[in-house]
């Protein structure tokens, strides 16, 4: 297949859903589907210090992202793998704020049962998955309706 290679801020500053992929402790596969911001060179995506994530990040922190924005009827397929060592950091109140504003929108239509029991910003056990990736992949395959000539171009 012919790459087709794009900006991957065409995707990064989107709200799609990515697909975290970590090992477990005895070489299984895992996969996780995250929300993410793309800030200072690196990946944020939630999670908590007792999360399964996170528990295999500590055992191993080589993992996979993969981003795809999928459009059928208007033609679009983008593709952005990103890969490197991922870390749990401490929360980071105002930066999980900026990444709840790229899916909820503003602040003040966020839906307080769901800040206040699912996604709360003074969690004690708020953390943070950080991946400054080593390695980015983009292939933008939106063609497979018209062919390469009438690609997508992001």
């Amino acid at each position: 297949m012919t790459m087709h290679p794009f900006p991957p801020e065409a995707v990064l500053h989107k709200p799609l859903m990515a697909n975290l992929a970590t090992t477990a402790q005895d070489g299984a596969p895992r996969n996780a589907p995250v929300w993410f911001l793309w800030e200072d060179g690196a990946l944020w995506m939630p999670t908590t210090d007792g999360s399964s994530s996170a528990r295999r990040l500590s055992h191993d922190p080589r993992c996979a992202v993969e981003v795809v924005e999928f459009d059928g009827p208007g033609g679009i397929l983008l593709h952005l793998g990103l890969r490197g060592r991922a870390e749990v950091v401490a929360m980071r109140p105002a930066l999980f704020r900026r990444l709840l504003r790229k899916y909820l929108g503003p602040e003040e239509d966020w839906n307080p049962w769901f800040i206040d029991t699912i996604a709360r910003i003074d969690a004690p056990g708020g953390r943070l998955i950080r991946l400054a990736p080593d390695s980015t992949f983009t292939n933008n395959v939106s063609y497979f309706r018209t062919g390469p000539d009438l690609a997508f171009a992001p």
